[in-house]
C-alpha cells in the first residue's frame, strides 16, 4: 500500500485533527518511505507574521509495511501558525509541502505549508444553539400586526399593499428605494412564534430594529430606541418572553461600523435636537467620526456619504458601545440573547475584545456572531491577520464558505470540492466555533435561493431589468428540486442551519431590495413548507446532527455521502445532484435503519434520482 508522507486530516499522521488549545500537546507524525533514505527529518513551524522558523528534529519511530514514522509533539501558545516539514537523505535535502488539499507531498520547493490554529485555553461557545436551528428576519417585511403607532416620521412612505414589489428605484419622491415601509413589526413576530416554533426554530436573527430612516435600518439615527414603526421597548422584552416560553432565543443585529448621517450622533440633516458631530465641531460625537476637513469631508463607509464611519477605538465611542450601561448590555437585559456583528472584518481588533467582554459579563452564554465572508480564521483585512475565532472575539460567523459550495455544488460543480471546502473550515475552526456556524444558503445580501438556483444563466442586470424577473413554471419546479437538496446539505453539515424568512414558502427575488420582499402568507408554497418542517423535525431528533463529526464517504462527481457521528448516533447523509439515478448499498450498520426523511431504504439499497437524497439515523 501507498501512502503519503502526511496528511493533516488523517488521524495516523494527527492524532487530533482541527484547531488546538493553548497548552495542548499535539503530536505530528510524518511517514517516510525506505527508498527515501533518511537521515534526519524536521518540523519547521512559524507564528503567522513572525520571520522566525523554529525546526525541531523529528524521532524515529515504528515501521509501517516500508514505511517509517518520525515523530515529535509541540505545544503553542495562542494564535495562527504554519508548518512543513524537511528531511535530508543519501539524495540531498527535501521538504514536505501541503497540496491544494491536505495532503503532502515531497518537493525541493518551500510550496505551501499547513495551518494550524491555537485557541484561548477555555474558550467556550453557547451551548444553547447547538443542534439548533435559525431564523431570520428582516422586521418591515415579515408579518404586519396591526397595532398602532406613535411617532412615526412623515417623510416614510407607508405601502398598503402587502404583495406590492419593494421599490428600486431612487427618486426624489416619497415611494422611493430604502423609504417604502410594509408595516411588518415586533409584535407580528411574536404572533408568529408558533410557526416559527413548527418549523424547528431555535433562535431568531433580526436584521437591525434600532431607529434609523432607511427601512433596512442599517443607517442608525439612535442606538438606544427601537424604531417607531417596529414598536417599542416593551414589545421586544414581550417578543423575548414569549419568544423564551416557546424555546426560542432572539439575537439582534448590531451595526457599529458606521451609523446613519441623519442621525442624533451626526445630525446631517437637522431632524434631531442634539449637536451632532457635522453641526458642530466641538460636538461632543466630534470623535466619534473620521474629518478628513470638516464638516463636509468626512469617511464614509464605502464611500456612501449617507453612512459616515464610526472611529470604533474612540473612548467615547467604546464606552458607549460596551460600557457597563452600553447599547450592548442594555438590550441584553431586555431579554435579547446575543448579537450578529455587522462587516466584523471592518472592525477593529480593540473594539472586538471589548465588545466580548462586555456581553459575556452581562450574559455568559450569549451569543457573538460575526459577518466575514470567507474563512475567518486566517481573515486579513486592512493589512492585519484577525482573530476573529481564536477566543477573545467572535463565538462565530456566517458560514458563506459552505453556503457557496452547496450551491456551486447543486448547480453542477464537483461533490468533492465541497468536502473540501467542509473539510477546510473544520480543520481551520475551533471545534466549538464549528458548533455554532451559521450555514446559510440566503440572506438579506443575496438574492433570494430559489432565483440563484433557478435562473439560467448568470447574467444580473440592473434593478430595473431585475423589476421584470420571475421564473417559469418549468424554472421554478426545477429550483424548488435543487433547493430542497440544498436544504438537506445545510441542515445536515456541521453547524448551525439559518432559514431567511420566505424561503420556505417559495420567495423569489434578485438582490436588494427584491430579497427582501414581504413573507406571501397566505400564498405560500404549502408543499415546500411542508418540506421545511419535516426537515426541521428531523434535525432536531438528530444527535448526531448536533455537534457530530463529519465523516465523507463518497464523493464522485454528483454524488456525495457522509456520516455525522457522536458515539453510538451515527446519521448518514446521501444526495444526487446530478441527472443520472445513483444507487448506494448502505454500510451493514444500517441495515435495519429507516429512512427519516428522503428516499427509502429498499433491500438494503437507496436508489437516487436527479436531486434525491435521504437521510438515515442508527
Amino acid at each position: 500500500m501507498q501512502y503519503y508522507p502526511f496528511d493533516s486530516r488523517n488521524s495516523l499522521y494527527r492524532p487530533i485533527i482541527g484547531a488546538v488549545e493553548a497548552g495542548q500537546t499535539l503530536l505530528l507524525r510524518l511517514l517516510l518511505h525506505n527508498d527515501a533514505h533518511c537521515h534526519n527529518a524536521y518540523l519547521r513551524i512559524r507564528r503567522d507574521g513572525s520571520d522566525f522558523t523554529e525546526e525541531i528534529e523529528l524521532t524515529a519511530k515504528e515501521w509501517l509495511c516500508d514505511y517509517r514514522f518520525y515523530d515529535c509533539e509541540i505545544s503553542k501558545d495562542e494564535g495562527l501558525y504554519w508548518y512543513s516539514f524537511r528531511y535530508t537523505s543519501d539524495y540531498g535535502d527535501f521538504n514536505v509541502i501541503k497540496t491544494e488539499t491536505s495532503l503532502g507531498i515531497v518537493s525541493q520547493d518551500e510550496g505551501d505549508w499547513w495551518q494550524l490554529t491555537v485557541f484561548e485555553k477555555d474558550f467556550s461557545t453557547p451551548k444553547w444553539l447547538e443542534g439548533g436551528i435559525i431564523y431570520q428576519i428582516f422586521p418591515d417585511r415579515f408579518f404586519a400586526s396591526g397595532t398602532y403607532k406613535n411617532n412615526i416620521p412623515e417623510d416614510r412612505f407607508i405601502c398598503s399593499n402587502w404583495r406590492k414589489q419593494p421599490e428600486y428605484r431612487q427618486t426624489h419622491e416619497k415611494c422611493s428605494l430604502g423609504n417604502d415601509y410594509y408595516g411588518g413589526d415586533l409584535n407580528g413576530v411574536t404572533e408568529k412564534l408558533g410557526y416559527l416554533k413548527s418549523l424547528g426554530v431555535s433562535c431568531i436573527y433580526l436584521n437591525p430594529i434600532f431607529e434609523a430612516h432607511s427601512n433596512h435600518r442599517y443607517n442608525t439615527a439612535d442606538y438606544m430606541k427601537i424604531d417607531p414603526s417596529l414598536g417599542t421597548k416593551q414589545d421586544l422584552e414581550n417578543l423575548c418572553q414569549k419568544a423564551k416560553e416557546q424555546g426560542i432565543s432572539v439575537i439582534l443585529d448590531g451595526v457599529f461600523s458606521h451609523t446613519g448621517d441623519d442621525s442624533i450622533y451626526f445630525n446631517r440633516k437637522n431632524r434631531y435636537n442634539s449637536v451632532g458631530a457635522y453641526n458642530d465641531y466641538n460636538s461632543q460625537y466630534h470623535n466619534w467620526y473620521k474629518f478628513n476637513n470638516f464638516p463636509d469631508d468626512y469617511s464614509a463607509w464605502w464611500g456612501v456619504p449617507s453612512l459616515p464611519e464610526t472611529n470604533e477605538t474612540d473612548s467615547g465611542f467604546l464606552e458607549f458601545i460596551t460600557g457597563k450601561d452600553g447599547v450592548l448590555r442594555h438590550w441584553l437585559r431586555c431579554g435579547v440573547s446575543g448579537w450578529r456583528l455587522d462587516v466584523a472584518d471592518e472592525l477593529p481588533d480593540e473594539f472586538l475584545d471589548r465588545v466580548r467582554t462586555a456581553i459575556k459579563e452581562e450574559k455568559s452564554d450569549a451569543y457573538l456572531l460575526g459577518e466575514v465572508w470567507e474563512d475567518a480564521s486566517n481573515k486579513i483585512s486592512y493589512g492585519a491577520r484577525r482573530r476573529f475565532l481564536r477566543g477573545k472575539q467572535l463565538d462565530s460567523v456566517m458560514n458563506y464558505p459552505f453556503a457557496n459550495a452547496i450551491i456551486s455544488f447543486v448547480k453542477g460543480d464537483n461533490a468533492q470540492s465541497l468536502v473540501n471546502v467542509v473539510l477546510d473550515i473544520l480543520e481551520n475552526y475551533p471545534k466549538q466555533c464549528v458548533n455554532v456556524l451559521m450555514n446559510h444558503i440566503g440572506t438579506h445580501d443575496t438574492m433570494r435561493i430559489i432565483t440563484e438556483l433557478g435562473r439560467n444563466d448568470d447574467y444580473v442586470g440592473d434593478r430595473q431589468w431585475q423589476s421584470h424577473q420571475s421564473l417559469s413554471e418549468s424554472e421554478y419546479n426545477n429550483a424548488i428540486r435543487k433547493l430542497k437538496l440544498s436544504a438537506v446539505l445545510q441542515y445536515t453539515l456541521p453547524g448551525v442551519p439559518s432559514l431567511f424568512y420566505g424561503d420556505e414558502a417559495g420567495v423569489q427575488g434578485y438582490g436588494d431590495p427584491f430579497c427582501r420582499a414581504t413573507y406571501p402568507w397566505g400564498a405560500e408554497d404549502k408543499s415546500l413548507l411542508e418540506f421545511y418542517k419535516g426537515l426541521g423535525n428531523t434535525r432536531r431528533k438528530s444527535k448526531a446532527l448536533k455537534k457530530g463529526n463529519f465523516v465523507p464517504l463518497i464523493s464522485d462527481n454528483s454524488v456525495l455521502v457522509y456520516e455525522r457521528t457522536d458515539g453510538k448516533d451515527k446519521t448518514l447523509v446521501a444526495v444526487n445532484a446530478g441527472q443520472n439515478d445513483y444507487e448506494y448499498s448502505l454500510p451493514n450498520e444500517y441495515l435495519k435503519s429507516k429512512t427519516v426523511f428522503g428516499t427509502p431504504i429498499k433491500d438494503g439499497k437507496i436508489k437516487l434520482n436527479e436531486y434525491g437524497f435521504a437521510i438515515i439515523t442508527v
